[in-house]
C-alpha cells in the first residue's frame, strides 16, 4: 500500500506524539519503569508491524489499546496473580459517588499519597482511572481500548473512586 519511507513518516506523525501516554499507562499497569519502558517499546514494535491495518483516525487510542494488550499478555505471564481480581459486592460496593477523589487528590499538593492509592487498586480498576482521569478518555473511548462494555467503564470507574476515597480518607484519618 504505502512505501516504507511513507509507512515511518506517517507513523511518526500519527502515533509517535503519544510515548507519553503510552508511558503512562504501561507505567501505572506494571508498577515498574524498566517494565513500562519495555512495555512501550513492545507496544510500538507492534504498531509498526501493523501500522498498515490501522484505519482510524485517533491514533492515541489504537497504540493505547496496543499498550494495555502487551501489558496485560505480559503481567499474565509474568504476574499471573495481578492480571484480574475477583469480583466480590461486597467489597466492591459504593457508598457515595458524591466526589471524584482522583480528581481532588491531584488537586492538592500530596501527589505521593494518591500514587500509592492508585497503586494499590487493582489493575482493571487502576486502568480505567488512568485512562479516563489521567489521559482524559471518554468512557466509549475506554471502552473501546478496554475492550468492555460502557457500563463495564462506568462501574469499573465508580468502585475505583471509592476505592480511592476510602484509601484516602483512612490515610487522612492517620495524619489527624
Amino acid at each position: 500500500m504505502w512505501g516504507e519511507k511513507d509507512k515511518l513518516a506517517r507513523f511518526e506523525q500519527i502515533i509517535l506524539p503519544h510515548k507519553d501516554a503510552a508511558y503512562n499507562l504501561a507505567r501505572w499497569l506494571t508498577h515498574n519503569d524498566h517494565d513500562a519502558e519495555d512495555m512501550v517499546q513492545e507496544a510500538y514494535l507492534r504498531a509498526y508491524k501493523f501500522f498498515d491495518a490501522f484505519r482510524g483516525v485517533d491514533g492515541r487510542a489504537w497504540l493505547l489499546t496496543i499498550v494495555r494488550n502487551t501489558c496485560y499478555t505480559w503481567l499474565q505471564q509474568n504476574r499471573g496473580h495481578e492480571a484480574t481480581t475477583l469480583f466480590d459486592e461486597e467489597i466492591h460496593a459504593a457508598d457515595s459517588e458524591n466526589s471524584n477523589p482522583a480528581v481532588l487528590a491531584l488537586q492538592s499538593a500530596d501527589r505521593q499519597l494518591l500514587r500509592h492509592a492508585l497503586e494499590e487498586l487493582p489493575v482493571e480498576f487502576r486502568e480505567v482511572v488512568v485512562l479516563r482521569d489521567l489521559e482524559g478518555f471518554s468512557y466509549k473511548e475506554i471502552s473501546d481500548i478496554a475492550s468492555i462494555p460502557t457500563g463495564t467503564v462506568m462501574s469499573r470507574l465508580s468502585r475505583a473512586r471509592e476505592r480511592l476515597k476510602q484509601f484516602l480518607g483512612d490515610r487522612m484519618k492517620e495524619k489527624a
